[in-house]
């Protein structure tokens, strides 16, 4: 398993009128996860992306258990608990301020070739840094 924590804060832009956390924003917080969590192994997204390298999402799945509000700080915990193939899996929960979980969430991304458009198994240089942090 490879895991990793991240905090922000919510902005006022990313809420309603009730200054709850619209619901379409927390794919944006599962994005953010997903990016550190590839930081924390030792590659940035862009260094995927420039390797010829897309992860485009093919699932989506969340629960909201509670509200996020504004100025709340969060955190977000992000998982990688199944060694990728041709996608790769995410796990997410959000906890507020006062370490109650109040999101899970799951993203499935696959492995696209930039150049050919095509579906590819997890490339060797981002499996062995998989491995490497694997815990």
């Amino acid at each position: 398993m490879i895991h990793t924590t991240h905090t922000l804060r919510v902005r006022y832009a990313e809420t309603d009128p009730m200054k709850y956390v619209y619901y379409g924003n927390y794919a944006e917080y599962f994005e953010i996860g997903r990016v550190e969590l590839f930081r924390s192994i030792g590659i940035s997204y862009d260094e995927i992306e420039r390797s010829g390298i897309w992860l485009p999402v093919s699932e989506y799945n969340i629960k909201y258990l509670k509200p996020a509000l504004y100025d709340q700080k969060l955190e977000i915990h992000t998982y990688v608990k199944k060694i990728p193939g041709v996608r790769i899996e995410f796990e997410y929960e959000i906890y507020n301020e006062q370490k109650v979980k109040i999101t899970e969430a799951s993203t499935t991304l696959f492995f696209l070739d930039a150049q050919t458009n095509r579906v590819i198994k997890c490339p060797q240089f981002l499996m062995e840094l998989i491995e490497k942090n694997w815990m």
